[in-house]
């Protein structure tokens, strides 16, 4: 991926970086993979507000990827690189010698005309999703399942991949982008290869524009608040004496551990951060 630069004919436009999209070779969705999408605006099924600062926003289709891989032991064929606005990594259209066609995440390096597998006997190689087990150690792999089946769950994101780095017994352990170590369970599946687009955490918005386009609403600051909307708000200076940060709810913001009592606890070797 490559990144452009544009002059400076506005303040926006100053600090603004955008993407190339050098390598998106089909600008129009496949129709037959594509969802209607309705706005939540970050509430939930009561229609409360559970994600802050969301609303409004371009319009968008679902794209359906398929995360599982399960059509194993069929060659596919790579069609197409697209963008997909649901997420950070481009995605890549496949088609199976049944004419099915499916959307995958598309890694790096990966192109138009290439062939992927899924299985227990596809080649070690980029785009191809075989048990984890399966896996030497020291590959980099992306798009890896947790549970058996339940198709993947983690590292999705642009220019993400995570390393094999032992085994042990029906496990394997694998070193994640937060440098978090975590056993998996070798009949898990997972694609070999670094998600795509890995330049997307250089780009720069440049405008409060770009942020709303994306769904984003303004965030403001607790301490500008009054007294019964944040705990930070209130007084007469800029900032409360003695107020530890807090969130909106009262719960403390730095130092408070969120995971508590959780069963995958025992599946961690080494936390983030060690």
């Amino acid at each position: 991926m490559g990144l452009r630069t544009y002059r400076p004919t506005s303040p926006g436009r100053r600090a603004m970086v955008g993407a190339t999209f050098e390598e998106i070779t089909k600008t129009k969705p496949e129709k037959s993979l594509l969802v209607t999408l309705k706005k939540k605006a970050g509430r939930n099924n009561q229609g409360k507000v559970t994600v802050r600062h969301r609303g409004g926003g371009s319009r968008r289709k679902l794209r359906i990827i398929d995360f599982k891989r399960d059509k194993t032991g069929v060659a596919a064929e790579v069609l197409a690189i697209e963008y997909d606005p649901n997420r950070s990594a481009y995605i890549a259209l496949v088609q199976y010698p049944e004419e099915e066609k499916r959307y995958i995440l598309a890694p790096l390096g990966l192109a138009v005309g290439q062939s992927v597998m899924s299985g227990p006997d596809a080649e070690v190689r980029v785009g191809n999703a075989l048990p984890i087990g399966r896996i030497p150690v020291g590959t980099m792999i992306h798009n890896i399942e947790l549970q058996p089946g339940k198709g993947a769950q983690i590292v999705r994101s642009a220019g993400s991949s995570a390393l094999i780095v032992a085994r042990e017994d029906r496990y394997t352990h694998v070193r994640l982008p937060s440098g978090e170590i975590r056993k998996i369970l070798n009949v898990c599946m997972a694609t070999v290869g670094q998600v795509g687009n890995a330049d997307h955490r250089n780009v720069k918005l440049g405008k409060a524009g770009r942020s709303r386009w994306k769904g984003r609403r303004p965030t403001v600051r607790g301490s500008v608040m009054s007294p019964r909307d944040h705990p930070h708000g209130g007084g007469e200076g800029r900032s409360p004496i003695g107020m530890n940060p807090k969130t909106p709810w009262g719960k403390p913001a730095l130092g408070y551990r969120t995971r508590t009592n959780k069963v995958s606890d025992k599946m961690i070797v080494r936390r983030r951060g060690k």
